[in-house]
């Protein structure tokens, strides 16, 4: 075991009740300790007296002097010994020392102490019940930046910066991690000057430079980690094959910009001997399922199966319905394969795949299962991925030998998150949409304009156009504080008596759901109530209004899906976000941002600025999220440059034999693998 791999045990003064604690901050080893990052840091260089505290919990540092001491009685029949003293300003400071009737004895009238304590004013006199005091200045860290550190259970500021000193000494002097050209190159610290820069500044300016340090170096090895296999080039120009010109022809508009684009990057991956691991990002509407089928056929022409997996019955039966629309009239054997279907159906799809009778398979986690074989499966399609786990997708995966991929998301991803969580994909984007559709025009309404909302929608109703409404439950809590799907579905009957009106939610069969979204679909009810079912796939171009009630508890990722129900046609169309009263600020930034623009990449960052990146994406609950010094939303400059590093020594040293990379062959050995 190398010495920073040593368990905190080993620290003089914590037990197995402080490493408990310990472990709740992510700390076990020496090694973790000098990567705890202060929340903040008190800069007591300058002595602070109490006439200088000009708020409320004001900190000041700065000797006393004792004039008296007493005992007050508590409510509770107890006692709570209270000083009386004063600093070099004669200013008059209580201190109330709760369950620390041992201050009695330690602390003499008429004798000078150093006190750091958070203090309030009233009436003239500074109080205080939160403080540290000692005899000598030093010993309060007076004349020089203390770090402040996040605490667990029983662990104190003092315990913990203990700990951490003895953790600097025991590993000093720190390796270097990084080679050595990059330290210059960056203006870097070393890291034993970084880790001590960290935790004993000498100014709060060197603190930006020691985590600028820690970061790049953590970036870097992510990047070098997800590049060291993506070092080959595409070359040439793609072909494209008949049947997608037929396709492309047969459509009643143009390829966008970012379509043909995103398709020139396909084929040319497609084309290449190395395979293909690609993610298509694009946003709410701008046509990337399209580009995903016509990528198909480019495999198909050349006689390979294809394998289309989308994370719901619901969203497959869609695409497989919309694939079959297009494809099949140029000769493309479909077939759809899910949990529900019957087990005679299910044998025979399975051997129309094993003798290569179907050329496009689409459907769920089914196609993953054992007794599903290809013939020839080249290309696998994964719709919405980062709701797949990684054994989900790498089962679909092995059904093939080095099979291309293309995953694809709606849920437009922060570039900075794009660019560290997706190294080892190429990046393909689809930002504009097809021409003619116009901006979802966006409402925040509040519970007293809602008869005005109602009134709007019926307008839309008038002109033959269809609405959404979109609730969190399926059913009312007791109180019948948040409005649900049932509740609403009745309610809104009577608000509408003339109109018809169909309900769906995760309760009911996916047979049910489908028939009644095709029945609204084909215009046989005016509006739908809903949960947010219908966040992804369903494409009803008729559909102008969707109301989402109790938007605050809405996700910005999960609003900008559900307004991108909505404005998939020429017609102008519009997004109520329903809000209550006495919402947090967050939601409210959440409100505005949704009202702002429609964009959602730029919605994303907001986000990501919002909730950071462990909550979005599904990056949380991925195990991904690592991070100890860099931050997603202000290192964007680090994340290129740690990628631009890594894929240079990828491309150069791939295997990072050179002596000037022995650094990272040693870190990656004791670290990663």
């Amino acid at each position: 075991m190398t010495d920073e791999n040593k368990s905190i045990l080993m620290i003089p003064g914590v037990g197995k009740a402080a490493k408990a604690d310990f472990l709740n901050l992510g700390i076990s080893t020496f090694k973790d300790l000098l990567s705890l990052s202060p929340r903040a840091y008190e800069d007591r260089r300058e002595e602070r007296r109490l006439n200088s505290s000009s708020t409320m919990d004001a900190t000041v540092y700065c000797r006393i002097r004792i004039e008296r001491k007493d005992y007050i009685p508590s409510k509770r029949g107890g006692r709570t010994l209270k000083i009386l003293a004063h600093d070099d300003d004669g200013s008059i400071l209580e201190l109330y020392c709760f369950n620390r009737d041992f201050l009695d004895k330690s602390l003499h009238i008429g004798s000078e102490y150093y006190i750091s304590a958070t203090v309030s004013k009233m009436r003239g006199i500074y109080r205080a019940g939160s403080f540290e005091i000692k005899t000598r200045a030093e010993e309060l860290g007076f004349g020089r930046i203390l770090p402040v550190y996040p605490l667990s259970g029983n662990l104190s500021q003092k315990g913990v910066r203990s700990a951490v000193d003895y953790a600097l000494s025991a590993l000093s002097p720190i390796q270097d991690e990084l080679p050595y050209s990059l330290y210059e190159k960056y203006g870097l610290m070393h890291h034993s000057q970084a880790f001590y820069t960290l935790h004993h500044p000498k100014e709060i300016e060197d603190v930006k430079k020691a985590r600028r340090t820690l970061a790049f170096t953590e970036l870097f090895y992510m990047e070098l980690e997800t590049t060291r296999e993506k070092n080959y080039v595409r070359k040439g120009t793609p072909v494209i094959t008949g049947l997608e010109k037929r396709l492309i022809a047969s459509l009643p508009f143009s390829l966008t910009a970012d379509q043909e684009r995103a398709l020139t990057e396909i084929r040319k991956d497609l084309d290449s001997s190395a395979p293909m691991n690609r993610l298509l990002e694009g946003d709410v509407g701008s046509g990337k399922t399209l580009v995903a089928w016509i990528s198909a056929l480019h495999e198909i022409s050349k006689g390979a199966q294809v394998a289309f997996m989308a994370p719901t019955e619901l969203l497959a039966k869609q695409h497989a319905e919309n694939a079959a629309s297009l494809l099949q009239p140029l000769g493309i054997r479909i077939c759809y394969l899910t949990g529900a279907i019957s087990q005679k159906g299910r044998t025979l799809l399975l051997k129309a795949l094993a003798s290569g009778d179907v050329d496009l398979a689409i459907g769920t986690h089914a196609l993953f299962t054992d007794d599903v074989t290809f013939k020839n499966l080249r290309y696998v399609i994964i719709d919405e991925q980062h709701r797949f786990g990684v054994e989900q997708r790498g089962s679909l995966m092995r059904k093939a030998k080095d099979p291309n991929l293309l995953s694809m998301t709606a849920t437009p991803i922060p570039r900075s998150l794009a660019l560290t969580f997706f190294s080892n994909l190429d990046l393909s984007l689809i930002k504009t949409k097809p021409s003619g559709r116009l901006p979802i025009t966006t409402y925040l309404v509040s519970e007293r304009k809602r008869e005005d909302m109602f009134k709007a929608i019926e307008v839309e109703f008038k002109r033959g156009h269809q609405a959404y409404f979109v609730y969190p439950r399926i059913e009312e809590d007791e109180d019948g504080s948040i409005k649900a799907v049932e509740r609403m579905y009745e309610d809104l009957k009577e608000i509408y008596p003339g109109y018809k009106s169909g309900m769906v939610h995760s309760r009911l069969k996916d047979d049910e759901k489908i028939d009644i979204l095709n029945r609204f679909k084909n215009g046989e009810y005016s509006y739908l109530v809903s949960t947010s079912v219908i966040e992804v796939g369903i494409d009803i171009p008729n559909a102008t209004c969707i109301v989402i009630e109790h938007a605050d508890r809405f996700g910005l990722a999960a609003l900008h899906q559900l307004r991108g129900r909505v404005g998939r046609s020429s017609l102008p169309s519009y997004c109520f976000l329903v809000y209550s009263d006495g919402i947090s600020d967050d939601a409210k930034e959440r409100l505005r941002v949704m009202k702002q623009t429609n964009d959602g990449f730029i919605i994303a960052e907001r986000d990501l600025a919002i909730r950071g990146p462990g909550e979005i994406s599904g990056f949380k609950q991925s195990g991904f999220l690592k991070l100890k010094f860099a931050s997603l939303v202000e290192d964007t400059d680090l994340i290129a440059l740690a990628k631009k590093e890594a894929e240079k020594v990828s491309k150069e040293d791939k295997g990072l034999i050179k002596a000037e990379n022995a650094i990272l062959r040693k870190h990656i050995k004791e670290n990663i693998l």
